[in-house]
Parts: C-alpha cells; structure tokens; sequence
C-alpha cells in the first residue's frame, strides 16, 4: 500500500554545477540531472567527467601539494575553521548559482531522502570537526611537530625523524546515502594534501559547498577538484590516485583488501555485548540501545545492528521494537522526522524480503512485527522507506545475526557470554557493557573490533580526537629511516 500523507516540497530554483578541475570550473557537454528522491523533478544539471578528463588532470596533481605547502599547516587550520564557520552561516556559490544553509540542507535532503533535521546535524558534524581540527591533528600525530609533514623530517626525543608523504592528493569515490562521512576527508587539506572528489550522484551538494567554503577561507584553489560521474569516473580515481578512500557495500571492502593504495570503508556491523555481570539491568541502558540503532536513520557504519547477550533478550528485543514503532515516514521538512528513504528503486524491496527470508530460519523472530501498522516496505513516489526492525535470533548462529542494513535495524542475539568474541565476527565499533575484567581484558585483546567502550556509550558517538577506522595520517604519510650529518672536507 502507498502511503499518500506525505507531502514533498521541490527545489524552486534549478542549479547548473560545473566540474572543477583543480579549482576551475569546466562545463561538461554530457550533463546529468539530480532529481527529487520522491517526484522525480529536476533540482540540478551536473556536468559530468569521464576517465580521461581525470587522467589527464593528474598529470597536475603535485602542483596541489606545492601550492598547499607555500601556506603553513598552522594557517591552514585556522582557514579550515573559518571554512566551517562559512560552510555553517555563508551564502555559497554553487554552480551558476549561490546557495544559502537552508537552501542547501533543502536540497540536501531533496536529493538523497535524508530528512532536513539529519542533515542539519551532519551540517554541526562537520563544522565541529573543521573547529576541532588542530586538536584532531595533534591526536591523530600523536603530538608531531606539524611542520614535519610539510619539510618530511625533523627532530622527536633528540632522534631524526622523517614522514614521507605517500600521494600528493587523496582521491575519494563518495557515497550518496550518508553525508556525514564527509568528515573523514576534512582533515586532508590541512596536512597540504590535495583531494580529488568524485561525489555521490544524489549527493554533489556536500563536495561543492565545501569547497566553495574553503576557496572564501583563503585554501588555494587548485588544491581541490571535484568530477561527478558515473561508475568509469570513480574507477579512473582510484587508479590514478596513490592513495584513495572509497565508500560501498562488503564486495567493494573485498575487493580492495589488502590494497595498501586504496582504504574502503564498508559496512561496520557495530554491536552491543552486555555482559553477565550487567545483563539483568538491561533497562538502565535501553536509552542507549536505541540512540545507537535509530541515529541517522541507522544509515551509518557505527550504527549498532546486533546486540549480544546471554539472557532477557527476548525482552530487550521487545523494549527497543517498542520505543522504534514511533518512528514513522514523515515529510522531510518536518522537525521530527527520523526515517529516511531509500532512493535507488528496488533497494528497500530487496533488502525487505532479504529479512522475510531469514525469517524462516528457526529461532528468528521479527519482534516489530506485532508493532507494525501494515507491511515493513512503505513505497512512496519514485522511493520506498524501510520501517524501523528489530529481530530477535536465539543463537548466534542464525545467518541474521551477521547482517547489517541500512535503515533502524538491529537483530538481538541469545548468546553465552563465554562464546561472544568467537562468534560476534568483524566489528568497526563495539560498546561493552560489563564490569568484569577478565570479559573487560578479553574485549581489549580482540584483534576483530576496531573501536572499544566500554561502559554505556551508543556506537554511533565518536570521539573525533580517534581515528574513525584507520589512522589517514598513517594512511598517507610513511615513517622512515632518517639521518643527516654535516659536510665538510
């Protein structure tokens, strides 16, 4: 059943944006359009870059890192601060246009599905990180003289030292579903690394106003280029950046481990581990349970999709399908929607019957179910939305207890505490609820989880002065050997 309640409004202004080939704008005689999530309307024409085009720019790329380096690291973090500030408060240009913040986050959320509300707040996320950004640099250094990443070498402890850097530009293949991962490359510009972008299709707004923000800041404006495209334009970044981060589902992350070019960031599958000691005061965490499944519309990697426990799960299961049965496809404009839409038809109908089937597993129950007014699939207009979904498995083994969606979905796992880590799998962010320290130690020596809290921290609250997943100043500069010794007859 389609529901018909909800009300878009459209864009009123079409935009042309240009690619910008090392802060050049280049209109492209191939165009594509960005249209409204449900309508279909036309919000924007892209120009669009092929291969070549990229190709034949990174014939340039070191011409980025020079012009970085003329400005010191100190003075290009008080620019990117300013950045943010403009990026936050600034009318922008974008294309052949200008645009304010509540003209942005309108097309923002046009575009991708993403409610205004959510991307207001990875609007504050990204500015925080800009304002933030010497105290994450120092952190992700370690509290190396900055200066040594722009003359690769210097002096720690009386010893030389030297970091080499490995690329003089990041190239990063962007997803269109979560704006917030924008915040892994606003660190890059600072370190006088160039970046070379190839946005999401539904989602150029990001990249542009960024940019747009940093070139009024003072950043020079052939440290930045920005090719939308299709699939070929992604593929010519990665293979003509020395190093590159891209975004996609685990056949993307398999296909590039072990890559030292490339860093793919996949799905996190987060989770929840609470232990013996704790389990029987489950409610006192029910808070965070739920922040940490349903923030963002459950669209990040750092969203928890299992919770793991020995006993109540049935009940935690029950308490959480509760609480997410209020959430409901509500206008993007409206100051409390949460749910977002999934804008590439048959997306959300595929990952629905994914969960049917895993349904007819024995011991795997959909708790939401008894909540639900009508089907989990909502279709409206051209997109679909996903009903929040809890499951609850009575064994770890159950194929659903590894999975991961992107919408407000967590399956609850009856699990023996002693069996947790050998069964959990691949976890970029585990919360840990236990004051046992042997459980507390085997949690800490885990070699599969990436991120660790323990005590009651939701996955999805990052502390920035950490790396997310992978030091990038590791990732793009290398440690080496390194000794000078005066000359002389």
């Amino acid at each position: 059943m389609r529901d018909t309640n909800l009300e878009f409004c459209i864009p009123n202004c079409m935009i042309s944006i240009p690619v910008l080939r090392w802060g050049q704008p280049y209109t492209s005689m191939d165009v594509d359009e960005v249209v409204h999530f449900s309508t279909g309307e036309p919000i924007a024409r892209v120009s669009r870059a092929n291969g070549g085009l990229i190709h034949k720019d990174m014939r340039k790329a070191q011409r980025a890192r020079d012009a970085l380096r003329t400005v010191p690291i100190d003075e290009l973090i008080d620019r990117a601060g300013r950045a943010g500030e403009l990026y936050m408060s600034a009318t922008l240009p974008m294309g052949d246009g200008t645009q304010t913040p509540d003209e942005f986050v309108h097309a923002q959320s046009a575009s991708t599905g993403l409610p205004e509300t959510l991307c207001r707040a990875n609007m504050k996320k990204n500015a925080f990180v800009l304002a933030r950004m010497r105290d994450i640099l120092t952190a992700l250094t370690r509290g190396l003289a900055l200066d040594v990443l722009t003359k690769g070498h210097g002096e720690e402890r009386h010893v030389p030292i030297s970091y080499q850097a490995q690329s003089p530009v990041l190239g990063l293949v962007l997803p269109s579903n979560s704006p917030g991962v924008h915040v892994l490359w606003m660190p890059i510009i600072p370190m006088q690394i160039g970046l070379v972008l190839k946005p999401g299709p539904q989602e150029p707004w990001t990249p542009f106003r960024m940019a747009a923000a940093f070139f009024e800041a003072g950043i020079p404006r052939e440290a930045i280029s920005i090719y939308p495209g299709e699939a070929d334009v992604g593929a010519a970044v990665l293979d003509s950046c020395p190093r590159s981060l891209i975004f996609g589902g685990q056949p993307t992350v398999d296909r590039y481990k072990g890559n030292p070019r490339v860093q793919a960031h996949g799905p996190g599958f987060s989770k929840i581990l609470i232990g013996d000691d704790q389990v029987d005061q489950w409610e006192q965490y029910l808070d965070m349970m739920v922040e940490s499944v349903a923030v963002n519309s459950g669209r990040g990697c750092i969203n928890a999709s299992g919770i793991w426990a020995s006993r109540h799960t049935r009940d935690i299961a029950d308490a959480i399908a509760t609480r997410l049965a209020a959430v409901k496809p509500l206008p993007p404009d409206h100051p409390e929607a949460a749910l977002a839409a999934f804008t590439v038809p048959g997306v959300a109908a595929a990952i629905s019957q994914s969960i049917d089937a895993d349904l007819k597993t024995p011991g795997v129950t959909d708790v939401t179910a008894k909540y639900r007014q009508g089907e989990r699939l909502v279709p409206h207009g051209r997109a679909d939305y996903l009903l929040p979904t809890v499951i609850h498995a009575d064994s770890p083994e159950a194929p659903v207890a590894k999975k991961e969606f992107m919408f407000p979905f967590v399956t609850v796992v009856e699990c023996p505490q002693e069996k947790m880590l050998e069964s959990i799998g691949p976890t970029l962010v585990c919360t840990a609820i236990t004051c046992n320290e042997t459980f507390r130690r085997q949690l800490l020596d885990a070699v599969h989880i990436d991120r660790l809290n323990l005590g009651p921290v939701p996955t999805s609250r990052l502390n920035w002065l950490q790396p997310h997943e992978g030091n990038i100043v590791e990732f793009l500069f290398r440690a080496r050997a390194f000794q000078t010794a005066p000359l002389g007859a």
